[in-house]
């Protein structure tokens, strides 16, 4: 079973020390790692699996997945925007541009889970264009901050039906 940590922390070293609270076997960063250096986390936490998220604005998203698939264990896409004055590092219930993102998986070489605006009236779609290896999703299913059966429900009846 797979434990996820989900860090905003930028540098090897708060990412290694804030793992060392959680103890988790995946660590999933959400903000862009400092230098990239993924070899230090790597060295210090041999054992632990490494999610970078990648915040699919446009056609440079595409170039940093490639980049950075390299030295991770798998990529997720969403839908944030750290280039903003207050950053958007996910949960935003937005979509993001598809198209983008199923070039990513086609030229990454790694895992890609999809993240970003999924609920059951587009999931299939999302499956269907992108071919992610898995999905990510909160706030599509849910409704005034609670998980939502009907929803849920809905979205894994969609998921089936999309293969």
């Amino acid at each position: 079973m797979a434990t996820f940590l989900l860090t905003s922390e930028q540098s090897a070293e708060a990412i290694i020390r804030h793992h060392g609270r959680t103890q988790t076997n995946t660590i999933q960063i959400v903000d862009e790692l400092a230098g990239r250096d993924y070899e230090q986390i790597r060295k210090a936490l041999p054992n632990v699996k490494i999610v970078q998220v990648i915040h699919v604005i446009d056609e440079k998203s595409i170039d940093e997945a490639s980049e950075i698939a390299e030295s991770v264990d798998a990529i997720l896409l969403d839908s944030g925007n750290p280039n903003l004055e207050i950053k958007e590092l996910g949960g935003t219930g937005r979509r993001h541009d598809w198209n983008l993102s199923r070039k990513i998986v086609e030229t990454c070489g790694k895992p890609v889970f999809l993240a970003g605006g999924l609920n059951y009236e587009n999931v299939r779609e999302a499956i269907e264009t992108v071919q992610p290896f898995g999905l990510d999703l909160c706030s599509g299913v849910r409704t005034g901050g609670n998980l939502d059966l009907f929803k849920l429900e809905n979205f894994f009846a969609e998921v089936e039906k999309a293969g």
